[in-house]
């Protein structure tokens, strides 16, 4: 595979709001920009608390692994930015069904707080993948 660095899109999944790419692969390693929880199809933030954010970008990253021709089992790596530790356990029990469901290796995570992010998001994730 090629060490040239390719970027990826796709529509299924917000165009990025600033000079970056939504996803960088570079031979069997994807580098996936934090997603937040909008709308690919309105560009707004969906509508209620961390968990139905939470659901919204793992279904981003979801389409952005797929358009590299990857799943969640490529992922060993994640980020997880909350604007709020308390919601740590929503977030989780959301982020465990994606990324950790039973008979699945789960991924190495940092979860940390910051005081605020993109378009006053409660929760961005990031994501490392490999895979061919």
């Amino acid at each position: 595979m090629s060490e040239k660095k390719i970027a990826l899109s796709t529509s299924a999944a917000p165009a990025a709001i600033g000079p970056y790419s939504q996803a960088v692969r570079v031979g069997d390693t994807l580098y996936a920009s934090g997603q937040v929880g909008l709308d690919p199809a309105t560009g707004q933030l969906v509508e209620g608390g961390v968990a139905e954010q939470t659901v919204r970008v793992l279904e981003n990253i979801k389409a952005v692994l797929a358009e590299a021709g990857l799943t969640f089992a490529h992922v060993v790596k994640t980020t997880v930015f909350l604007k709020s530790m308390g919601d740590f356990a929503a977030m989780n029990a959301i982020y465990e069904r994606y990324l950790a469901p039973e008979g699945v290796v789960p991924p190495a995570r940092s979860t940390v707080a910051v005081a605020a992010l993109p378009k006053d998001a409660l929760v961005e994730i990031e994501v490392l993948a490999r895979g061919l």
